[in-house]
């Protein structure tokens, strides 16, 4: 396991998502009820399987959060799912992470979807806008 240091000298352990850890992602999706995640929960499973980015952030055993996403190495690094536990939010885990991935995959430019909750959190971190759309197969 790698270490995750925050600018204030804190250190969490961070590690590749393993089947095993899923019990505890699900959790963390019901905490935050990111419902259509926990309603589809072997799609959900399904999708960390077969996720090229996923890292797990720990503090001893307690999860405090998760980054999930796609890259191709070359150009883009999608991050479908960024999740801080709320007992861990506000000292800088979600910047770190990102960057920690970004830092993997240095040639590529992150992407990735907000919503009205997580907008200030990419603004303060100098995330730009950009405008993007989306469909699902029952919408046809």
């Amino acid at each position: 396991m790698q270490e995750l240091t925050l600018k204030n000298g804190t250190a969490y352990k961070i590690r590749e998502f393993e089947e095993m850890d899923f019990k505890g992602v699900h959790q963390l999706n019901a905490e935050e009820e990111w419902n259509n995640l926990v309603k589809k929960e072997e799609d959900t499973k399904n999708a960390w399987m077969h996720s090229t980015i996923r890292f797990l952030v720990f503090d001893g055993d307690t999860l405090a959060g998760y980054i999930r996403g796609f890259t191709d190495e070359n150009v883009t690094t999608y991050i479908c799912e960024l999740l801080i536990n709320k007992r861990y939010r506000g000292q800088g885990i979600g910047s770190e992470l990102i960057k920690y991935v970004h830092h993997l995959y240095p040639k590529t430019r992150v992407e990735l979807l907000g919503s009205q909750t997580s907008k200030s959190f990419y603004e303060a971190n100098d995330y730009r806008a950009f405008y993007g759309f989306r469909k699902t197969i029952e919408e046809y």
